[in-house]
């Protein structure tokens, strides 16, 4: 790391605005998942963004190959694995919990496709029957997701029960 990012990185932790250090965070993710590429000499490129008040990286890949689907791994869990590794190193950097989203090969953003519907499934189903809807466990990210989709069509949601096993229940009218 050269010594103009060393004192870009301070100049934004002293700061309080809030953009500037979900870019400080996303910065020093890209640093890391970069040393991670080299290491397991896979092909990415990286996109950083702010999205919904947290630091958004994503490590996408020109090719066709199946390279970058190691580092998501099987129901996307290496990938939750790395997202948790950049996490704390971005920790360790700042001193600050960070709240970053990590998507390789786009899986995070089809996921959320997925579960958007399958929230406005449970929506139907909670008008039309008039009993709660209770969906199968899922991750946090995959919880948020619904929640959004359910509080987008003007119902409830909350979640129930301890993880692994915490679910979604989707309130009627």
């Amino acid at each position: 790391m050269t010594d103009t990012q060393d004192q870009t990185r301070a100049d934004a932790a002293e700061g309080t605005d809030p953009l500037t250090r979900l870019e400080q965070e996303g910065e020093i993710a890209a640093d890391y998942l970069e040393g991670l590429l080299d290491i397991a000499d896979l092909d990415g490129d990286i996109d950083m963004d702010v999205e919904a008040d947290r630091a958004s990286v994503s490590i996408i890949s020109d090719s066709t190959s199946r390279d970058l689907q190691k580092l998501v791994g099987r129901d996307g869990e290496v990938l939750e694995a790395l997202q948790e590794l950049t996490r704390l190193a971005v920790n360790r950097e700042t001193g600050d919990r960070s709240r970053l989203m990590l998507d390789i090969a786009g899986f995070r953003a089809r996921k959320r496709e997925e579960l958007a519907k399958l929230g406005a499934q449970a929506v139907a189903d909670a008008k039309q029957s008039g009993k709660p809807v209770k969906l199968d466990p899922m991750t946090p990210f995959e919880r948020k997701v619904v929640h959004d989709a359910v509080a987008a069509a003007g119902l409830r949601s909350e979640s129930e029960g301890e993880e692994p096993q915490r679910r979604v229940v989707v309130l009627p009218v």
